[in-house]
């Protein structure tokens, strides 16, 4: 479905005006953040095949999708400063869930009391993660300004890298979102192996 959904977006970008195809990539990018399902990855890697083509500026969309990005985090993060109680207790049937997978709570939760902002500032490398994160960031109150500039790190750097691949690719720039898949999910594995690693290292020095 999401596929489905991605290709027919990507049809449709390709015939309407540049002007369009910027603020198009900025409303994906913050979505993306907000509710997960909107495919912001691959479609940044397609803005990398577009600039490639010189049809669009590779500096004006990374900057975009970057203000984007962060943007989208940082709505997260004041949702979860000012609702983060009744996320909280409420979370098995909060609307917030409604988007974002609630397995990925308590992992999220794991991971900023391992590793705090050190989570933000890699957010954005972690995908399928990045709205609970935000949720986390805010529910524990980081500092605002400190968090901010990791998150506008991050997606910087991600967002940068998607860019090059979609230029290098260029037509193939849908293989991209194959990478990303199994990216995520040998991310997620590493980190599952790193925190048992770690829990076992603790128990052994008890």
């Amino acid at each position: 479905m999401i596929e489905t959904f991605t290709l027919d977006l990507v049809e449709w970008i390709r015939t309407i005006p540049v002007g369009w195809v910027y603020l198009v990539f900025f409303a994906v990018a913050y979505l993306e953040n907000v509710i997960p399902p909107v495919p912001g990855d691959v479609l940044v890697a397609f803005g990398g095949y577009l600039a490639a083509e010189r049809l669009v500026s590779a500096t004006g969309i990374l900057g975009l999708t970057t203000i984007a990005s962060s943007a989208g985090f940082m709505t997260m993060y004041a949702i979860g400063a000012r609702w983060g109680s009744g996320i909280r207790k409420h979370r098995e049937t909060h609307w917030t869930f409604r988007w974002i997978n609630i397995t990925y709570f308590d992992r999220a939760q794991r991971w900023m009391d391992k590793w705090g902002g050190g989570v933000v500032l890699a957010n954005r490398f972690l995908a399928g993660t990045r709205s609970v994160i935000a949720l986390m960031a805010g529910m524990g109150h980081l500092p605002v300004w400190r968090t901010l500039f990791q998150v506008l790190v991050s997606a910087l750097l991600w967002n940068a890298l998607l860019l090059a691949a979609g230029w290098w690719v260029r037509e193939n720039w849908q293989q991209i979102g194959e990478l990303i898949n199994a990216y995520s999910t040998t991310v997620l594995i590493l980190l599952v192996l790193v925190s048992a690693a770690r829990w076992w290292y603790k128990r052994r020095r008890r």
